[in-house]
């Protein structure tokens, strides 16, 4: 495993344009593998990155607590778990701190510097200038399940998910956010990231689209069959009637009436959703300024730069807009991400701008 992980990193290097056959041999030195974790004792800051697992998170933490030298810095690549709980693992939380990566890390600009209640002065200083020195775009957020991006991007797949019970389609869905600006939408996001990832047969309990799916044989791209059909040769996807009965069937024995949903409602959905989550991250704190949180979704999610980020975009909308909308799907769709934001509707009243919002 060890020497796949690092010949990752070579041929990363080597596909680089930027990056001449010197430079790869000459960086490859610089890196040194290990199996042993006694290894990390020398180390000034670790990284983990294991998988989305609290219980083994926590186990990891306990061993680096035991083994790293005073004064290192403990991160977590973790992209929606508590870094205060993974703190607790450890007897100096206040050495512990978030650093989530986005996937693929060796790309991807955004880096969510995530600041437990314990963390120092000293080691948020820290992270957020290692984040500049590995030339990425560091936000300093606070803790809260999701942090700022994907705590947004939950809302807006919990609408889209629902959108497709109430007659939208998945590449309906896609389109709208594709045409808005976004490189794809959830659904063909999904089929690229695996529709098994998390996923145990033995769990399934055929009470959602995803556990269909995958009951069905339907993995993504990684075997041609998702929400779309893909083209062995060329990855092109063309939208699967079958996926299409398959989800209507589904809804119509959960009771969901089906109808023709418009364009306009899917973008207000989705988007109008994330928007009111961005107000109340603002609210608790979790962002610093409405700005931090354009920047993650600009860098982050593939938000359209043209549009200026999600608390820019919903400035430039109108808030009163906004908040109409809201309070609308609030009483139509309800639910947790319908309820208004006091923020959202303060500003709205005193005609302030989200994105210029500072704590």
């Amino acid at each position: 495993a060890l020497d796949r992980g690092l010949a990752v990193v070579r041929a990363n290097y080597e596909r680089s344009r930027s990056t001449t056959p010197e430079q790869v041999d000459e960086r490859m030195a610089l890196i040194t593998g290990s199996t042993d974790k006694a290894s990390f004792g020398d180390c000034d800051i670790v990284i983990e990155a294991v998988f989305e697992d609290m219980d083994l998170k926590k186990t990891i933490f306990r061993e680096l607590d035991e083994i790293c030298k005073p004064g290192a810095v403990l991160a977590s690549n973790t992209s929606a778990l508590d870094i205060n709980e993974i703190a607790s693992a450890t007897n100096r939380p206040e050495s512990v701190i978030g650093m989530h990566f986005f996937s693929p890390a060796n790309v991807m600009k955004l880096l969510e510097v995530v600041r437990g209640d314990a963390s120092s002065d000293t080691v948020v200083a820290t992270a957020m200038a290692v984040g500049k020195q590995v030339k990425k775009i560091a936000v300093l957020v606070g803790v809260c399940h999701g942090f700022v991006g994907n705590r947004m991007l939950f809302q807006r797949r919990l609408e889209a998910d629902q959108l497709v019970l109430e007659g939208a389609t998945p590449a309906q869905v896609d389109r709208v956010l594709y045409d808005f600006g976004f490189p794809m939408g959830p659904f063909a996001m999904s089929d690229l990231a695996g529709l098994d990832i998390g996923w145990k047969a033995e769990n399934s309990t055929s009470d959602s689209i995803r556990d269909l799916m995958n009951e069905s044989g339907r993995k993504g791209q990684k075997n041609g069959r998702g929400y779309y059909t893909y083209d062995p040769d060329t990855r092109a996807a063309t939208p699967d009637p079958e996926v299409e009965q398959m989800i209507e069937d589904f809804a119509t024995r959960k009771g969901h009436e089906q109808r023709d949903v418009t364009d306009q409602e899917v973008l207000e959905r989705c988007l109008y959703s994330m928007v009111n989550e961005g107000a109340k991250i603002l609210e608790e704190g979790i962002a610093i300024r409405g700005s931090d949180v354009d920047v993650v979704w600009v860098n982050g999610y593939g938000w359209p730069v043209y549009r200026g980020g999600p608390m820019y975009w919903a400035d430039s909308i109108g808030l009163a807009e906004i908040v109409e909308r809201v309070r609308h799907y609030g009483k139509a769709v309800g639910g947790r991400q319908w309820e208004l934001s006091p923020l959202l509707a303060r500003l709205a009243d005193e005609d302030g701008k989200l994105h210029q919002y500072s704590n």
